[in-house]
């Protein structure tokens, strides 16, 4: 009998456990290890903060489920991850032995980079459920008394999606509340250009996304460094395709988001073998640690170079899609693995995007994720909003019955092709 660990419970960690259960049967002793004892749906955060969501809307209680599915479940942080030994050090002082691991955790946020960053600062954050319902009582209370609001993805950011959607939702919100006319918005990005998004671009995404903005009056600053954030400005460094520092701005906000930078968690950034020097893990083709091959890594903390290199810093960002394939991959080469076998399964590492805009949103399809690609499309329009609504739904539904099928997923990318068809005729 094998003893599969899986560090992390989100996107990437909890398919992950159902996947195994259904693959493995219940030969195996399947154990999910994480600091949350509840499943969250981060894509969901920036409704939150504007009040279109709770919390509870959002997440899952992990021991139910993960009982139901005869997945052991270990509420507790991971301390020290022990390679050689094949062991984990809990956060109570206890061992947790294993044969097979699977790092899903997320990343450590790096609010500590920039001076007066981050929740417990003078930025709000939509990185996790609890820092979008923190700023939801801060944008409550702005709302008030409302004034310039600065949003955006500071230098060495990897995720600019859910900057991009929550200044959108942000301005549709206010529209609805009519008070979108005392209120002056700047969008600043460490990207080279609005719509890079990390990714070099994904078909029309600077044109599409420049024109939303337009449209919305939503100014913006590019190449930029968030230098420090006040309690009611923050300062930032804009440069130009050099690197070279062009302008420095004051920015009066009485409402700040910004996405950090993000770094591995201190338990796996600790074994430095096994990660880059930002703490990202160190993966094969077929998602394997090359020291450690029995430790697999999908998701945001799995070391991906950038795309390109930008005058200001910025990462390849992993979506959904591309952890749910990497998920996949990790799954049947786990099996392979236990049978004697070689791996053969690879991800696909494709980019299927919603984006909301409050109102209506954009779609992106990039495939493969990183150029150059066989295909690259954008499209917006009402329905992205609408379908961003149901896949939502979709996928909570999923991850509170335990299902480990991706037949959504295959259903959107097969109506995005779709679409893509239509365009050209």
């Amino acid at each position: 009998m094998a003893k599969i660990v899986v560090m992390g419970a989100g996107v990437g960690g909890l398919p992950a456990a159902y996947d195994l259960r259904k693959t493995l049967g219940r030969n195996h002793e399947i154990t999910v290890v994480s600091a949350q004892d509840h499943f969250q749906f981060t894509p969901s955060n920036p409704w939150v903060t504007v009040g279109w969501r709770t919390p509870e809307e959002i997440c899952v209680p992990l021991a139910p489920v993960l009982s139901k599915k005869g997945i052991a479940f270990i509420p507790q942080a991971v301390q020290t991850l022990d390679p050689a030994a094949n062991s984990l050090t809990l956060a109570d002082g206890g061992k947790l032995g294993y044969d097979y691991l699977i790092i899903a955790t997320g990343p450590k946020l790096a609010f500590d980079e920039i001076p007066g960053m981050g929740p417990q600062a003078h930025t709000q954050s939509v990185c996790t459920t609890p820092h979008a319902a923190h700023a939801k009582q801060a944008y409550e209370a702005f709302l008030k008394n409302p004034g310039p609001i600065v949003i955006g993805a500071v230098q060495g950011a990897s995720c600019f999606g859910p900057a991009y959607e929550f200044a959108l939702i942000v301005d549709a919100d206010l529209r609805k509340r009519k008070l979108r006319h005392k209120v002056p918005m700047t969008f600043v990005t460490s990207e080279p250009y609005i719509g890079h998004m990390g990714l070099g671009g994904v078909g029309d995404s600077k044109g599409m996304l420049e024109t939303a903005m337009r449209q919305r009056h939503i100014k913006w600053i590019t190449n930029a460094k968030l230098l420090e954030a006040k309690p009611e400005a923050v300062r930032v460094a804009e440069h130009n395709d050099k690197g070279e520092v062009i302008k420095e701005h004051e920015l009066p906000s009485k409402f700040n988001m910004f996405i950090p930078a993000f770094k591995g968690v201190d338990a796996v950034a600790a074994v430095k073998e096994m990660c880059n020097p930002r703490g990202f893990v160190l993966i094969d083709e077929f998602q394997r640690n090359p020291k450690y091959p029995n430790i697999y890594s999908a998701g945001v903390c799995v070391a991906i170079p950038p795309v390109e290199a930008t005058p200001i810093a910025t990462g390849a960002p992993k979506t959904g899609y591309m952890i749910e394939s990497m998920v996949t991959a990790i799954v049947e080469n786990i099996k392979e693995a236990i049978e004697g076998k070689a791996p053969t399964h690879r991800a696909t590492w494709n980019a299927i995007c919603l984006a909301d805009m409050g109102d209506e949103g954009a779609a992106f399809v990039a495939l493969p994720q990183i150029p150059p690609r066989n295909v690259t499309w954008a499209k917006q329009g009402k329905w992205v909003h609408l379908a961003k609504i149901a896949f939502e739904k979709y996928f909570i539904a999923k991850m509170r019955s335990g299902n480990s099928e991706p037949v959504f997923e295959k259903y959107v990318l097969k109506a995005l092709g779709i679409l893509r068809l239509q365009d050209k005729h």
